[in-house]
């Protein structure tokens, strides 16, 4: 028996990537098994948890969360996305020389524990800042705003309110954000 190949073509953290997978592979066995992207983590593996949420860039220039643990890797044929390795600036070497605002604020506000479901939250609070950027809040919606883009993630390790605190801090202090 064999399994059936297809082509897929995708633009993973900026760098396109073709590879004959089998079809029905689902994206995150494709991050982790072909391109050894495993920051995004395998939590319930029903969508549920969001451990396992890559962004994926629109052509329209908005971005949203997928569930990469219940998604197939062809979904993504001919897309741009970003999983958590994409977010640090890196030198020539590809080495991570400076984190995200966003990761910044999870460090110093201490928000994970285990970290197992951190990148699914930091990938989460990128897409709802990035949605600020377009469409600010009033100051008096932003708690409720975060609640709304960080409620379906799910921590095992109940670290919740130091995500918010973090994501409130760095919507609180990035200009333009709020109205």
């Amino acid at each position: 028996m064999t399994i059936a190949q297809q082509a897929l073509t995708v633009h993973i953290n900026g760098q396109n990537v073709t590879l004959d997978v089998p079809e029905g592979l689902m994206m995150i066995d494709f991050l982790h098994e072909y391109l050894n992207l495993t920051g995004s983590r395998f939590g319930c593996g029903q969508g549920v948890c969001r451990a396992c949420t890559v962004i994926l860039d629109n052509t329209d220039g908005t971005s949203e969360e997928i569930r990469s643990c219940i998604t197939g890797a062809h979904f993504f044929n001919g897309k741009k996305i970003r999983t958590i390795e994409g977010h640090g600036k890196k030198n020539d070497k590809g080495e991570v020389v400076a984190v995200s605002p966003i990761q910044q604020k999870f460090l110093e506000h201490y928000s994970f524990q285990c970290g197992y479901c951190t990148p699914g939250f930091v990938n989460a609070a990128t897409v709802l800042i990035e949605k600020l950027q377009r469409e600010p809040v009033a100051k008096e919606q932003v708690e409720e705003t975060i609640t709304h883009a960080l409620d379906s993630h799910l921590c095992r390790c109940t670290g919740y309110v130091r995500y918010f605190e973090a994501v409130k801090d760095v919507i609180l202090t990035t200009p333009g954000l709020i109205k």
